[in-house]
């Protein structure tokens, strides 16, 4: 990347009483250089920042450049927010997974939905998952230089024919190779494996959980942990993919095979590395494993363990507000002729079965009747749908004419983040308005608590 592709970092928040206030930033200034060097990316950024000295170059609302400089402990935020973590714009993904939920979206929707990011800056900051098959020579040794672990990757299969074939790239069938290399560089990963039925399972997903199992060694292991997860599929896929759907048997077909490898692992060294995203369960109709199987849950933005770590929380924040003196006996007269405010909470019906113990234990409390509404999404074309694939015209078919009560509860993993946009670009306000209902966003188990007793009569 070119110093001429380097925009400057604009600024879109200047946090209180941070030093970019003492010194009068504001939103849209934005940061050109750093001591004489123009950061790439929000990792630039704060590398740069890092130092005691620094000579500012800021390019204000109205195109005039500043000179700024200032004194700070090594460790101080400046307390700036940026319009984006990139500077020189997103490393885009050339490969043509036929699995890729990018290309399984309808035309016509809002731009940012069809970025294909492959960027290995994102992971590192963010979580989000890269191939590998992207980098340039700079980039990898950028990665060394400045360390940058753990890195997220999603590899799916390890034999290089099967590779190849799913990413649809040549150089797909190096990651053997350059998991050798993050081994050398004492740098780590987290790896997925989206098992399509077909392709990647049965040989050769025990090839593949065995070949990452062998890097997870030692007092850095390269592989920090491996998420095994299901392929999704949309009604919007390229008519010729080769793509099926996981069945409950396959779902069950894959438990078994994973959990005894699993189990290998754990007589081996006592721990696990290999994790079974929670769709396994709910599509194979299984009961989810217990808290302490998921350690300290590694791959917890995978969907490993989300479900009981919620179903954990909600019992901890249940406790620690104290309701159960709200609760009431059922059967005294009190419960009977009440006040109550009635109030429906929409979830995918994926997690409909495990959040029923919940949704029973709220309907204890005093004043309160909650109905939990689980929805499929005949916009995607999935039977068995994940709470955060809803979207506005799914909601508005399942919910048309049902009796929701004084407000709908709506999870923010529904959400564009920071916005009030589903994924089918429709808003929070046309589906309250069609609805005719108010609409409440909770994010996790406070929101949902809090949320129900603001509402409580």
């Amino acid at each position: 990347m070119s110093l001429n592709s380097i925009q400057p970092a604009r600024i879109t928040q200047v946090i209180p009483n941070s030093i970019a206030a003492e010194l009068g930033f504001e939103p849209g200034d934005a940061i050109v250089s750093i001591n004489g060097q123009q950061p790439r990316d929000l990792i630039d950024y704060q590398f740069l920042c890092a130092d005691e000295s620094l000579e500012l170059e800021v390019l204000d609302a109205q195109g005039k450049i500043h000179q700024l400089e200032l004194e700070k402990d090594y460790d101080d935020d400046l307390g700036l927010e940026f319009e984006t973590a990139l500077f020189d714009g997103l490393i885009q993904c050339n490969n043509r997974c036929p699995f890729c939920f990018i290309d399984q979206q309808p035309p016509g929707k809002r731009q940012t939905l069809y970025l294909k990011d492959d960027d290995y800056r994102l992971s590192f900051l963010y979580g989000s998952y890269l191939t590998l098959t992207n980098l340039t020579a700079r980039e990898w040794d950028r990665i060394r230089q400045m360390r940058l672990s753990p890195l997220y990757v999603s590899v799916h299969a390890t034999e290089p024919e099967v590779r190849q074939r799913l990413l649809k790239n040549p150089r797909a069938g190096e990651i053997l190779s350059q998991l050798r290399w993050f081994q050398e560089q004492r740098l780590q990963v987290h790896t997925q494996v989206v098992v399509c039925p077909g392709i990647n399972d049965g040989i050769h997903l025990t090839q593949t959980l065995k070949d990452l199992a062998r890097f997870h060694r030692g007092s850095i292991p390269a592989v920090a942990s491996i998420a095994v997860v299901p392929v999704g599929l949309t009604r919007f896929r390229p008519a010729e993919d080769e793509l099926v759907a996981v069945t409950i048997e396959k779902a069950q077909e894959v438990i078994q095979q994973v959990q005894a490898l699993q189990q290998e692992l754990q007589q081996q060294s006592q721990t696990n590395c290999i994790w079974l995203a929670d769709e396994w369960f709910l599509i194979g109709r299984q009961p989810l494993p217990p808290a302490a199987h998921y350690e300290d849950y590694p791959q917890i933005g995978n969907g490993v363990g989300s479900i009981r770590q919620f179903l954990q929380e909600f019992e901890a924040a249940f406790q620690a507000q104290g309701l159960s003196h709200l609760m009431m006996d059922s059967a005294s007269p009190e419960a009977i002729t009440e006040p109550v405010s009635k109030l429906t909470w929409v979830v995918g019906n994926a997690v409909e079965m495990a959040f029923e113990p919940i949704v029973r234990q709220l309907n204890q409390i005093s004043g309160v009747d909650l109905n939990l509404m689980a929805l499929n999404s005949s916009y995607w074309g999935q039977e068995i749908t994940v709470t955060g694939l809803l979207t506005g015209q799914d909601l508005l078919r399942g919910l048309a004419g049902q009796d929701l009560g004084d407000a709908l509860l709506l999870p923010s993993i529904m959400l564009k983040q920071g916005e009030a946009l589903f994924l089918d670009d429709m808003t929070v306000e046309q589906v309250a308005q069609q609805l005719q209902v108010p609409i409440w966003i909770v994010t996790g188990v406070e929101g949902l608590i809090q949320a129900i007793l603001e509402h409580r009569l």
